[in-house]
């Protein structure tokens, strides 16, 4: 019987497993996928995500990013705020899979190319599909399988949050800036993030059922910016708000997206994977699993508190356009909200 099982070999499982092997854990990963796994993502670190990463050991390869400018795309305003605890990192996606892969390789993590269908649990142990192990961490995703197999999902209720999808491609210019743009039109956001010399990443987060192209017109003042460069696929994904009861059900443990998720709109997805990923495994190693809740809540206060708010306000149709505008009339505001992201 192994100590760990991780279900999902992406960054959040990657991560739990690199933690696991350098406190001594005997572990293993399930994935059924082959690496690198590309997928929808703003591809922004924040600056908690790059000292997570180097806690690591782990080198990525991307653009520096300094921290986060806000455009308002009718009105052209803008709001600028510098991290003020180190830089962040642009990067693909499949760049931050293969590094941490290659981080998990070297310290003898086994990948198993396995999908976890059934799991089961007692007081010892955790059975998954004939894999048994004392511990179960399940990173698999935004829609966790595993999340609904053990009834932790909360089913939404009708138009109490809009229902909103991001929608992500690649262009092949030369960043125009090293910080992270979010242009605001009337119910789209657009993240644009360098994440190589001649490579800018763009995702746009919406409610509206509409085409990438149809989404990127909203924005009159980046389109331009893009030179006519020809776009990668579009991948999407959502409804990206997922809620769950907790993160501890006996001896599985949730982490990354499958823990549950508020929106990508302050992009510190990554940073509070890799931050949990370390918190969970702590606490496994004292013997404490439950004591994971507590850290996964304080952990991610700040991204639930300030998403949430800014969700509230961008559904308020008089209230969404002031966005931009209070940013910039009150900078020293827009930094501390950014600083406590960063």
């Amino acid at each position: 019987m192994i100590d760990l099982l991780v279900v999902g070999g992406g960054p959040a499982g990657l991560a739990t497993a690199i933690h696991a092997a350098r406190r001594g854990l005997d572990v293993v990963v399930a994935e059924p996928r082959p690496g690198p796994v590309d997928k929808a993502c703003g591809e922004g670190m924040m600056p908690a995500a790059v000292r997570a990463l180097d806690a690591l050991d782990v080198q990525v390869a991307g653009h520096e990013l300094r921290g986060i400018r806000y455009v308002d795309a009718v009105g052209g305003r803008r709001a600028e705020a510098l991290f003020g605890s180190g830089h962040g990192l642009g990067a693909r996606r499949t760049a931050l899979h293969a590094a941490l892969a290659e981080r998990a390789a070297s310290l003898g993590v086994r990948v198993v190319p396995h999908r976890v269908r059934r799991v089961s649990q007692s007081d010892a142990c955790v059975t998954a599909d004939g894999m048994t192990a004392r511990y179960l961490v399940a990173a698999d995703g935004l829609h966790s399988p595993t999340r609904r197999a053990l009834g932790l999902a909360v089913r939404p209720e009708p138009g109490r949050h809009p229902v909103r999808y991001g929608l992500r491609r690649h262009f092949a210019v030369a960043p125009w800036s090293d910080l992270v743009e979010v242009h605001w039109s009337a119910d789209c956001e657009a993240y644009v993030t360098p994440v190589g010399p001649r490579q800018v990443g763009v995702a746009l987060l919406t409610s509206r059922r509409l085409s990438y192209d149809e989404q990127l017109a909203r924005f009159p003042a980046l389109v331009p910016l893009l030179g006519g460069a020809e776009g990668t696929p579009v991948r999407g994904a959502g409804p990206l708000r997922q809620e769950s009861r907790a993160r501890v059900a006996g001896r599985v443990l949730f982490v990354g997206d499958a823990a549950g998720y508020v929106d990508a709109l302050t992009g510190e997805g990554i940073a509070l994977a890799l931050t949990s990923a370390d918190a969970l495994v702590r606490c496994l190693r004292d013997g404490r699993p439950e004591a994971y809740e507590h850290a996964w809540r304080r952990l991610s206060r700040s991204y639930r508190m300030l998403t949430a708010s800014l969700l509230w306000t961008r559904s308020r149709p008089r209230l969404a356009p002031l966005i931009t505008p209070t940013a910039a009339r009150f900078p020293g505001l827009f930094r501390r909200a950014v600083d406590l992201l960063a």
